[in-house]
């Protein structure tokens, strides 16, 4: 029995190794390094999300911080990490939704112009644990500024859109901001 076993592994082991060493296509398309996949027929939607976003400079627990001092006098490459609470109110106390966390840089010797990055990570409801992401140019002065959406994760793979921001409001003592965001978002 135990030589029958023996040699049943050996067999197996064998024929195992002569299989793998067969060159194959996984779909009969493509080679071994790209694998054509075919597209479920998904249906993409629209969503319009609407969120003010907190940037707060001051106090004891402020959600932007400067990294990268400008070496000038006009604040020409500033760079500040943020973390800013996404709520549905503009008030800082009304319901919290999600954090954007990134960074913006005055990118911009004429105007008060911004590069954003960020990532919308939604905390709440059927898109938490998801994320939106946001890169574009920001001239804070004009009225609305947009910006694209250049894609996402979780619920939001494959997103594209844009992103319109309004300022709500802004303390120029402190630095402190709240801006409106709709975002609208194709996505699957």
């Amino acid at each position: 029995m135990a030589k029958f076993l023996a040699n049943s592994f050996l067999f197996i082991i064998t024929v195992s190794i002569i299989l793998s060493s067969i060159p194959h296509k996984a779909t009969g398309e493509g080679d071994d390094f790209l694998v054509k996949l075919q597209r479920k027929q998904l249906k993409e939607k629209l969503s319009h999300f609407r969120v003010y976003w907190h940037d707060i400079l001051s106090g004891h627990a402020p959600t932007s911080v400067q990294i990268v001092k400008s070496p000038t006098n006009t604040g020409f490459g500033q760079v500040n990490m943020i973390d800013n609470p996404l709520t549905l109110g503009p008030e800082l106390s009304s319901k919290l939704v999600g954090k954007a966390q990134g960074f913006y840089a005055l990118a911009s010797q004429e105007e008060i112009g911004l590069l954003m990055a960020m990532n919308f990570v939604i905390t709440d409801g059927k898109y938490n644990g998801s994320t939106i992401t946001i890169l574009g140019r920001n001239a804070i002065l004009n009225h609305v500024r947009e910006m694209p959406v250049i894609g996402g994760s979780g619920i939001f793979r494959f997103a594209r859109g844009y992103a319109e921001a309004r300022t709500h409001t802004v303390n120029f003592k402190t630095g402190d901001a709240t801006v409106e965001y709709n975002i609208y978002v194709m996505h699957y």
